[in-house]
């Protein structure tokens, strides 16, 4: 049956673009018959106590920003090193809860976290935010020797979604800086996109080959990459937003088409690192032990994957105002490909990584393990597509099913939180620290928030042919 679609109103918050529609009373009821009523109260809950596990525990009122070191049992233990993707993503979760709870004690907790990013972590010198701070005596002090356009993407979307519940117009002023210094400095204008690594200074790094330990970062400095791109689009998304400036608007949509049509492969899956002009860097005909060794630098990722999708269709509402059926259909294929080829069918849950190690149609799992933020992710994008394509009844269920594993192998019921992997891929997981620099709370608390607002149907992702 066709359905008849009357939109109302076009909207995007600060978790993600949504769709509000009007359906007949029928229509409606036949879709939420569909839902399974013990899921909705099992997420706002997971939410409410996973909420409560972060904050306030994670503010640090001695010398600003986040902490960002817990150990299992939630206990502070470890170096508590100031990096600019925790901080910035600490502002974005606090501004979405914010928005999300109505509730003016998440906006202090932004408010918090942006005054410590505006007055710590921006480069006075150079201008951009520095990547790393440690403590040095009484004080913090800059410790990477380079800067990063990913860590300042997320500086951006955290100033962005920060604004948006504040109006603090210098918070949008210093996101608009920001955009502005990476234009300057990042941007590719003969090849397009953005290099990630650059010098403080913000030069580039064209002639750098060797490792840069302090950023834990090994890749060559003239390569470009699938991660930075799509958390640039991300930002650019939040940004334009609330700033729809038109270079803005044109830099968005380049890195949109560049995802969409470059990085993405036929199949399905993300390139994941590239060489300047775009070429693609495979190991595919080097040896299996080199190919082992630099698993890292090639292979599928199916978490990235499935997040992509999102992120594609998010950021052309955001400039089409519209459904954009080329990015639909990409959007769909990358999930479909994460569903056929990274899909644990027992027990649910997405592997992290795998490899076509030929031109044939099977992609190998090389590592099983089913790491936290891609178990988010995926929760996400399977309930996205059910709304988007709700005659293809599987994806419902598949989310189903993703819940019940997060539910079961993921969450910790006993101290609280999330585990860095799935008990299931690896049991020693219950003894992992349970925050560190890159494991903080923004992709599982977006999860929960976009998926809850689906399922109560205040809001609804649609595609008007279905």
């Amino acid at each position: 049956m066709k359905l008849t679609l009357f939109f109302k109103v076009l909207y995007r918050s600060v978790f993600g673009f949504l769709i509000i529609i009007s359906i007949s009373c029928k229509e409606n009821q036949e879709v939420k018959t569909t839902f399974n009523s013990k899921i909705l109260p099992e997420i706002k809950t997971s939410l409410d106590d996973l909420v409560r596990v972060w904050y306030p525990i994670s503010i640090d009122s001695i010398n600003g920003g986040f902490y960002p070191d817990f150990n299992n049992k939630w206990e502070k233990e470890g170096e508590q090193k100031k990096m600019l993707v925790t901080q910035a993503r600490h502002i974005w979760t606090a501004s979405a809860l914010a928005s999300f709870y109505g509730d003016s004690k998440y906006e202090k907790i932004a408010t918090h976290g942006y005054h410590f990013l505006r007055d710590q972590m921006w480069d006075t010198k150079y201008g951009g935010f520095h990547t790393l701070l440690v403590n040095d005596r009484d004080s913090l002090k800059p410790a990477a020797s380079t800067k990063s356009s990913y860590g300042n993407a997320f500086a951006i979307y955290g100033l962005a979604a920060y604004y948006g519940i504040s109006k603090d117009s210098t918070a949008l002023n210093l996101a608009k800086k920001t955009f502005y210094w990476l234009e300057e400095h990042a941007h590719d204008p003969m090849y397009k996109g953005y290099f990630d690594v650059l010098h403080l200074d913000g030069s580039w790094m064209l002639d750098v080959e060797e490792n840069d330990k302090e950023y834990d970062n090994f890749i060559r400095k003239d390569w470009k990459d699938q991660n930075s791109s799509i958390h640039l689009m991300e930002a650019f998304t939040a940004l334009y937003e609330v700033w729809p400036n038109p270079l803005l608007k044109e830099r968005l949509e380049e890195l949109l088409m560049l995802i969409r049509d470059t990085i993405t492969t036929p199949k399905g899956f993300l390139t994941l690192h590239l060489e300047r002009d775009w070429t693609p860097v495979s190991f595919k005909d080097s040896t299996e032990t080199y190919r082992t060794e630099n698993f890292w630098l090639d292979h599928v990722s199916f978490g990235h994957d499935v997040e992509t999708g999102f992120l594609l269709l998010e950021a052309a509402q955001a400039l089409y105002h519209q459904k954009d059926s080329t990015t639909m259909v990409i959007a769909k294929r990358m999930v479909d490909h994460g569903i056929d080829r990274g899909w644990d069918m027992e027990k649910g849950g997405f592997f992290d990584g795998g490899y076509y190690l030929d031109d044939s149609d099977v992609c190998t799992i090389l590592n099983p393990a089913k790491i936290w933020w891609s178990q988010a992710e995926g929760l996400n994008a399977l309930l996205l597509m059910s709304q988007l394509y709700p005659n293809e009844k599987e994806y419902y269920e598949l989310f189903e099913k993703q819940w019940q594993y997060i539910n079961e192998y993921m969450i910790d019921h006993t101290y609280g939180g999330w585990y860095d992997e799935g008990l299931d891929s690896n049991p020693e997981a219950v003894q992992h620290v349970k925050a560190q620099i890159w494991k903080v709370n923004y992709h599982n608390i977006r999860a929960l928030i976009n998926v809850i607002q689906m399922l109560e149907g205040r809001f609804k992702l649609t595609n008007n042919e279905h």
